[in-house]
């Protein structure tokens, strides 16, 4: 009897430990915030890192998707959205699932230039995405191509299957090329001029990083691409490629950040998003995407062009958007 009564006691003993263990396991996991971006790889690799240090106490992750693919399973999703908060998405596409979307009222966008701040404060300025027409030397030497020097020249035969640019169905920096070409030429125009130019893509790509990767592959001769990526690839050693801007000037799209509706109730969500959205955002502006879009802080990059003269990007709606796309068949 007395063993038995041991051993019961024993038992309970690993028991109570185990309880004891789990519960506080549990008092002392992480809160999980979810993060989902349509921003460059090593753009997102800066910020998942400096917010991991800056709160080591939550549990940080962050996804990538194309900026059409956020919008769409935000509005799939709706209030059970996995997701907490959007980073680098294009203002169009936070636009179309605002209705998933926190106003940020107790947010200070009077640092920012007034002409980007949203009228719904659901979102907040993050960047100015700039375009450019982007080459690679070599391979336009070994092909025996003359640079380019028009949208135009692009329709040669000579860069059959050599010219890439994001889909304008799945990327803002592919959309913000046909919203300034239809701006500049009119709508015939423009939508004439790509169906000729489709005649020499490699691919229309997903994301608005695929033509800068193609050409660092040297898979092209001449990508469609942001600024600021082509910068970042030649400041560190790439001396293929090379950077132009045509008579039409630089097509642009704003991106900003949001919070999810059914998680801004939540602390994590908020710090993290506020660190992102003042301190991350700022360092962003100075390191990766120097446009200006603070009223007090011009930042100037090595190797970002200067003096750059942009496109005509009016009408950029999100109806106008949806109509233009509806026509996009490429």
């Amino acid at each position: 009897m007395k063993k038995t009564i041991t051993k019961v006691l024993a038992i309970m003993f690993v028991i109570a430990m185990a309880v004891s263990a789990f519960a506080g396991c549990s008092t002392t996991s992480k809160e999980k915030v979810v993060i989902w971006t349509s921003g460059e790889d090593y753009k997102n690799e800066f910020y998942l890192t400096e917010c991991q240090k800056k709160f080591p106490e939550y549990e940080i992750e962050l996804i990538y998707m194309s900026s059409s693919d956020i919008a769409a399973k935000v509005i799939e999703e709706g209030d059970k959205c996995s997701a907490d908060l959007i980073i680098s998405e294009e203002y169009n596409y936070l636009e179309k699932c605002s209705d998933y979307l926190a106003v940020l009222s107790d947010f200070d966008y009077s640092v920012f230039l007034d002409a980007i701040v949203p009228a719904s404060k659901k979102y907040t300025p993050e960047l100015k995405n700039g375009g450019c027409v982007i080459v690679n030397t070599k391979v336009l030497a070994d092909k025996g191509i003359e640079e380019p020097t028009s949208y135009e020249d692009l329709l040669k035969p000579e860069f059959k299957g050599l010219l890439s640019m994001p889909s304008p169905k799945s990327s803002g920096t592919g959309y913000m090329f046909l919203r300034q070409l239809t701006n500049e030429w009119g709508e015939d125009k423009a939508f004439e001029y790509f169906d000729k130019f489709t005649e020499n893509v490699l691919q229309y790509t997903s994301s608005g990083s695929g033509p800068v990767k193609a050409l660092e592959a040297r898979e092209v001769a001449v990508g469609l691409g942001m600024t600021s990526q082509a910068v970042e690839k030649i400041t560190k050693g790439n001396d293929e490629l090379k950077i132009l801007f045509f008579e039409e000037g630089s097509p642009y799209s704003m991106y900003g950040n949001a919070v999810l509706k059914k998680s801004a109730d939540r602390k994590a969500v908020m710090d993290v998003f506020n660190y992102l959205a003042t301190d991350l955002c700022k360092a962003d502006n100075e390191k990766y995407f120097p446009d200006q879009i603070y009223k007090n802080f011009a930042p100037e990059k090595e190797g970002f062009p200067t003096g750059i003269k942009y496109g005509n990007m009016s009408n950029d709606t999100q109806a106008e958007k949806e109509r233009l796309l509806e026509k996009w068949t490429h």
